[in-house]
């Protein structure tokens, strides 16, 4: 039987390689998304509705809907994340805090919430929840981001405590800076700010890792279907990063 697999803001960026990577080993893929036109130009293969993460009635329709179409759910991957205020903590807007908090931390409890008993009763279940760097080292004038992603370790650490008895495991990833849209957007504005050009933001970003490069969603996507495999089937409750090894920690 092929994996039933739930991943939300899976119709862009990371989420939708990570979906078709899924889709192209046979899994049926049911993703959500905010972004109403990335959910329409899904290819066939994967299925998806347009979300709001932090709507608790909306995602938990969705994920009753995917349970009720799919009949279980295999694997969870809670991606949806978003960048947060970035200014010095005297500057915080209690408002966007509570926002990236609500995107990055809350939404993932959502979701395992409903999905918990759904694994407990089939004794099985993979869910892995989207960290970041930021998650393993403090963030300059990035607090909300990354009281977030820390939560998402704890929280990913204690469900797997859980529901470990029930067959069920739970981890997190850890990315550093990965290409795509998102970060080409991050080094536009950095460059902008700083006055130089994006390639010498992405030198100070790369240099910060032993491999001086970005990691490719791919291999976001390939330590995901590794941790849903039965190749890591005694493997819980940990935080892997893929970020080339940060030697010096530039804030993603």
């Amino acid at each position: 039987m092929s994996q039933r697999v739930f991943i939300t803001a899976g119709a862009g960026g990371i989420g939708k390689v990570i979906a078709g990577t899924y889709a192209a080993q046979g899994a049926q893929v049911y993703v959500c998304d905010q972004d109403s036109g990335a959910v329409d130009a899904l290819p066939n293969k994967i299925a998806g509705a347009c979300v709001d993460v932090t709507d608790e009635a909306a995602l938990d329709a969705w994920l009753q809907a995917g349970l009720a179409q799919l009949g279980g759910c295999d694997v969870l991957i809670n991606n949806a994340g978003i960048a947060g205020q970035a200014d010095p903590i005297e500057a915080l807007d209690l408002a966007r805090w509570k926002q990236c908090l609500a995107v990055n931390l809350d939404a993932q409890m959502i979701t395992c919430r409903a999905i918990a008993p759904v694994m407990k009763q089939q004794k099985a279940g993979v869910i892995i929840n989207l960290s970041s760097t930021s998650g393993l080292f403090g963030a300059p004038f990035r607090a909300p981001y990354a009281a977030a992603k820390w939560a998402v370790i704890g929280f990913t650490k204690t469900i797997a405590t859980e529901l470990g008895p029930y067959g069920i495991r739970c981890n997190a990833i850890c990315p550093g800076a990965v290409s795509g849209d998102r970060m080409d957007r991050v080094l536009a504005a950095e460059a902008h700010a700083r006055g130089v050009s994006p390639d010498e933001v992405y030198m100070d970003y790369a240099s910060g890792s032993s491999l001086r490069r970005f990691a490719e969603p791919e291999e976001i996507a390939q330590l995901c279907l590794y941790l849903s495999s039965d190749a890591a089937k005694f493997v819980s409750g940990q935080a892997i990063a893929v970020d080339g090894n940060t030697e010096t920690y530039h804030s993603i």
